[in-house]
């Protein structure tokens, strides 16, 4: 089955809202009071039970074998509920809500095509490198890494994450203190005889390894300057580590400065998180020019894999024009797949593990599982 985040009516995909009956209002009209499914062992609770909730239906739902307290926010409510949206949020998903169900259009307003479930792999490696770049920061360059490597390695790939920013997010992300660490990626570059061995830790996720990093690696900008071939410094780290991996996801630090340039020159292919907020398209241009420059000048075989839309929130009108613009610019360098907003990825951080094991239900998961197939989908040797 297609986990496909973009389900006609908004929600889960493939669920079907039950309904508690048919009560009438004052005026002697019916209405359908929807109820609650469950998934596994995640809630979901429609709009229209919330809105009765707020409303005080209380005897409504009572009468109908539903208590109060069970749609209610403040102490009733289910921390770990998912909701689904209301009905108007579900029909800005496509132009035309119609239109959606009969050829299963996306929020980029193209066709969404089927990704399949990829096949296990007989054999592992060599590995794709992939830089998750933007010189903005704020865009989910790393929730976008730790997501997609955890969801890569839910379909039986092996990743390595490379925490390759000063600040170390990718690394707190994943319930690791910086602070505490002996050896990062910054020993790995500028230590000659260390292996990735040593520097090298696993992760909760099966399949998943990070390389960690912390403020020392602000040092490497500095020091890498006199350094011979310079901008290769990265690649020649990943080198040994490349035949037991099929992905190594590169989490860039938000400028277009020397790691940065390092990062570029390592990997094949390029994907560029984009909020859908004015601000962060303007500097899709610079970014776009500087991975030509790399491409030109260090690394011929460097790609752009996509531009992933992040932080989309189909209620807002900016939004909807931002990632319209994005698709009339990129057009099919877009990825079908948009990340929306959601309360889940704030709390992953603060869990120190992917959405795909701390929400394993939720809509941001299912996105992010998507976001794996069509990646696979498009790193797919052309016969």
């Amino acid at each position: 089955m297609n986990e496909s985040t973009f389900a006609p009516g908004g929600g889960q995909p493939g669920l079907a809202e039950h309904t508690t009956g048919q009560p009438t209002d004052d005026t002697g009209a019916a209405y359908t009071t929807v109820g609650a499914t469950e998934i596994g062992t995640v809630a979901v609770r429609t709009f229209e039970a919330r809105q009765a909730a707020a409303a005080g239906y209380d005897s409504d739902l009572s009468a109908h074998g539903l208590a109060y307290g069970e749609f209610a926010y403040g102490s009733h409510d289910d921390p770990d509920a998912e909701y689904e949206p209301d009905p108007e949020y579900a029909a800005t998903l496509a132009p035309d809500a119609a239109r959606q169900r009969r050829e299963r259009v996306g929020p980029t307003g193209r066709p969404l095509p089927y990704f399949p479930i990829p096949a296990p792999l007989a054999e592992h490696g060599p590995a794709r490198i992939v830089a998750m770049c933007n010189q903005k920061g704020g865009v989910g360059k790393t929730t976008s890494t730790i997501n997609l490597g955890a969801a890569l390695a839910e379909y039986g790939r092996r990743v390595l994450l490379v925490d390759f920013d000063p600040q170390g997010a990718l690394s707190v992300g994943l319930g690791v203190n910086p602070m505490e660490l002996d050896v990062t990626v910054y020993n790995l570059l500028m230590e000659r005889g260390l292996t990735a061995d040593e520097v090298l830790l696993k992760t909760a996720v099966p399949g998943m390894d990070l390389l960690p990093s912390n403020i020392d690696l602000s040092a490497a900008e500095v020091q890498l300057v006199s350094e011979v071939a310079r901008e290769s410094a990265l690649a020649r780290a990943l080198k040994p580590l490349l035949p037991d991996y099929d992905f190594v996801i590169i989490d860039c630090q938000p400028s277009l400065g020397l790691l940065t340039v390092n990062a570029l020159t390592a990997a094949h292919s390029v994907i560029v998180p984009l909020e859908c907020e004015f601000f962060a398209l303007r500097g899709v241009a610079l970014l776009t020019e500087t991975i030509e420059k790399v491409c030109e000048r260090l690394n011929p075989e460097l790609r752009l894999d996509g531009i992933l839309a992040t932080m989309y929130d189909s209620r807002t009108v900016h939004s909807r024009e931002v990632l319209a613009r994005v698709v009339e610019a990129f057009g099919e360098h877009v990825f079908h797949t948009v990340i929306g907003r959601t309360v889940r990825f704030p709390e992953t951080t603060v869990a120190g593990e992917p959405i795909t094991t701390y929400a394993t239900n939720s809509v941001g998961a299912a996105a992010y599982r998507q976001l794996a197939r069509e990646v696979l989908e498009r790193c797919r040797p052309v016969e």
